[in-house]
């Protein structure tokens, strides 16, 4: 009887396995035009549990988003691709976010709060998180090199998805990878 249930359990997992790599590939699929830079990894990887600090002087962590598929956005306020970028995370936050999603900035390194909302103000974005990781500590946990990167976060707070370099978050592909996310539950 032992032997039938590990079996089982191990048909279940190797299914299981095989159903959530059928679904990055399925993601994988939907990426057209810049979106084809972004990449989902074979397994869910973790993420830094450190916190940053947010406009009011509390912290937060990434932790805070599970339960919701995030795009968390590494930027700085010297990134000329991020002042590119910024808008189209904010229309695509504008448009998915809510109780399933959101677009999480988090701005790296030196940024001083009044350069970060001048940055936002300059290119009308309103409905971002101001969110400073100065010391850099989560960029380097999480292996952030160059500016900016996107991760993709599923349910569980894990990282499934990176791009580097700015990309069209606005784009009828970024929308159909998103709204995949969301309708499937995706979590590990």
């Amino acid at each position: 009887m032992k032997i039938l249930s590990a079996l089982v359990l191990y048909t279940c997992m190797i299914f299981g396995a095989n159903a959530a790599l059928a679904d990055m590939n399925q993601l994988a699929a939907l990426r057209e035009g810049d979106m084809k830079k972004l990449s989902f990894h074979s397994e869910p990887k973790p993420v830094s549990q450190s916190t940053y600090t947010m406009e009011d002087g509390s912290t937060g962590s990434l932790a805070d988003y599970q339960g919701k598929i995030a795009v968390v956005n590494f930027w700085a306020t010297w990134c000329a691709p991020c002042r590119k970028e910024m808008p189209m995370l904010s229309e695509l936050q504008s448009e998915l976010g809510g109780e399933d999603f959101d677009v999480v900035t988090i701005a790296t390194g030196r940024n001083p709060p009044p350069a970060m909302k001048s940055f936002f103000d300059e290119i009308g974005v309103s409905n971002l998180p101001l969110h400073r990781d100065p010391n850099m500590k989560i960029s380097r946990e999480m292996g952030i090199l160059g500016l900016p990167i996107t991760v993709i976060l599923n349910r569980d707070g894990q990282e499934i998805a990176r791009m580097q370099g700015d990309a069209h978050w606005n784009s009828d592909s970024a929308k159909a990878i998103i709204k995949a996310l969301i309708d499937n539950g995706a979590s590990g």
